[in-house]
């Protein structure tokens, strides 16, 4: 079933059972009460990432207080998302964008990883989570991407699960059209590995097209700025080997 998006959707971090109210934090209180104008009576939808979503009735108990009815479930949970993206992360307004837009894509897990051409050597993963939680409000998604540790490109590898084949993409790859590669990969636990707007150094490369567990992909014949490139390599890989 798809979203309903006339209704305000919020992420609550609680259990969601029908008949049982769940009480609001303050900045949510707030957020609805005094943001949104929501009064007494009005209607939401609520979902935490585990169990679907549910129909909900705001009651107000004070400016800043405010408690919900739980109704009926509207969506049931979907499965994990079998598409992991991991990614170099960039200049911190564009990087909201990228996981934000991973999130709309459909992504079972966002891991931010460090390259030797990184513009940022460290991420805040607490901002990271709030884009994430937001743009799953907004889009409709009930699957709430994890959100991995970030870590550098060999710590990754070390580590890595062998058995969820990796789709590299690799600005010095031959060839323009990256679909050919994909329809050849017969794995669908995947990772989608963009890197940073430096590319990858020649020693990456060279590590990475040597592991049996990673596909190398071209990524066209234009030149894209890393986070178009990763919403196009997404859009290329859901319509190839995921969900759409």
């Amino acid at each position: 079933m798809r979203a309903n998006f006339k209704l305000q959707r919020l992420y609550l971090d609680a259990p969601l059972v029908p008949a049982e109210p769940v009480t609001l934090g303050k900045d949510q209180a707030h957020y609805l009460i005094n943001v949104l104008r929501m009064g007494d009576g009005a209607e939401l939808l609520v979902f935490n990432g585990r169990e679907g979503e549910f129909a909900a009735t705001l009651r107000p108990t004070g400016k800043k207080r405010a408690d919900l009815d739980i109704g009926a479930q509207t969506r049931a949970q979907p499965p994990r998302p079998r598409i992991d993206f991991v990614f170099a992360p960039l200049k911190i307004g564009r990087l909201d964008y990228l996981v934000q837009k991973a999130t709309e894509m459909g992504v079972g897990r966002i891991t931010p990883v460090f390259t030797d051409h990184t513009q940022l050597h460290k991420v805040n993963a607490a901002r990271l989570g709030a884009n994430i939680l937001e743009a799953a409000e907004q889009c409709g998604n009930l699957a709430i991407p994890e959100l991995g540790e970030a870590r550098g490109l060999d710590a990754l590898l070390q580590s890595w699960n062998p058995a969820r084949r990796i789709i590299f993409c690799n600005e010095s790859q031959a060839g323009d059209n990256p679909l050919p590669v994909l329809k050849t990969v017969k794995e669908r636990d995947l990772a989608l590995l963009v890197g940073p707007e430096g590319g990858f150094s020649d020693a990456e490369r060279t590590l990475l097209t040597s592991l049996p567990f990673v596909t190398a992909i071209p990524l066209g014949p234009r030149i894209l700025r890393a986070d178009t490139a990763a919403v196009a390599a997404l859009t290329a890989v859901q319509m190839t080997l995921g969900d759409w």
